[in-house]
């Protein structure tokens, strides 16, 4: 095999209440990949969009985890990536992720599936360090694995793949910077231990009704009392959201990642439509563009479009 040509989900990290070890794959938006090898051991980072990504690969995340992988296998041989971006960088629905996630996927499979899920999210990782300065695994484990994921542990490697409820996602981009690195400075250094015991509570509340498909308790769980208060500050109109999409029917939700993104869950499609056109309202009465998404909750992950 030669060349291969992927679809790459966008992902949504923390689920509220699970900062860093919980993350959901979703449908819509995502990018595509297509990964050929060469001969030579070049690598090569080629962007058909119009995001201004850096393509020198030390400086890209697709490159760096190209890169770690050529250097662990000792190839001789390397990789030409193009790559077409519809998942906004700095949106929290896991831009960098993707990218990352899709060149170990890919590497892998024109390498002859050499590596297991875990492995390539081990290689995947180093794209997230290059991104955001710290390897965490909550956007590329889903994207990888597909549905929802547990990252247990980092050090060593433990991810758990848990199941798919038969959910709806909308989710909102306002177009409004919000930098990973800036949003993780925010973040309290220290908190009580009142805090710590209602977070673990609405964390295995959530994983429970996750794996029970209790929609009830998923809805009950979905309370972050550790970071969103903090980080929801950076985020116009999130409280006014929020408030309006449970009116509506939400079962829950909160920011997507470090944000700017919006996500909420909702058990009907037409609940999931309802809210994300109140979604787009509230922004553009804000004047604030705004990019809407609805679509279910992802149990594949990556596919594969094509191969050579």
């Amino acid at each position: 095999m030669k060349r291969i040509r992927l679809k790459i989900p966008a992902t949504v990290a923390n689920l509220v209440c699970g900062f860093d070890i919980l993350g959901m794959a979703i449908h819509d938006p995502y990018d595509e990949m297509e990964l050929r090898i060469l001969d030579a051991p070049d690598i090569i980072i080629k962007h058909e969009d119009l995001f201004g990504l850096p393509e020198e690969p030390l400086k890209n995340v697709a490159g760096i985890v190209l890169l770690k992988i050529q250097e662990h296998f000792n190839l001789f041989h390397g990789f030409e990536v193009i790559i077409r971006k519809h998942i906004k960088p700095g949106s929290g629905l896991g831009s960098s992720a993707a990218s990352a996630a899709g060149a170990a996927f890919g590497a892998n499979v024109l390498l002859g599936n050499i590596l297991s899920a875990d492995e390539m999210i081990h290689f995947a990782m180093f794209g997230e360090e290059l991104a955001s300065g710290v390897r965490h695994a909550d956007n590329i484990a889903p994207c990888i694995y597909g549905g929802i994921t547990l990252v247990k542990s980092t050090h060593p490697l433990d991810i758990i793949p848990l199941n798919t409820p038969e959910l709806f996602v909308a989710a909102v981009h306002p177009q409004v910077e919000v930098k990973t690195s800036d949003s993780r400075q925010i973040l309290k250094k220290n908190i009580s231990l009142k805090s710590a015991v209602e977070q673990w509570g609405n964390i295995a509340g959530l994983i429970a009704g996750i794996q029970n498909n209790d929609f009830s308790l998923i809805g009950r769980s979905l309370n972050d009392v550790i970071i969103e208060p903090v980080r929801s500050i950076l985020i116009p109109k999130f409280d006014e959201i929020k408030m309006k999409s449970i009116e509506i029917g939400a079962l829950g939700g909160g920011i997507s990642g470090s944000g700017p993104s919006i996500f909420m869950l909702a058990e009907k499609k037409e609940t999931a439509e309802e809210i994300a056109l109140m979604m787009k309202s509230v922004y553009d009465e804000a004047g604030i563009e705004s990019l809407v998404y609805v679509s279910k909750i992802n149990p594949s992950g990556i596919e594969i479009i094509e191969k050579v």
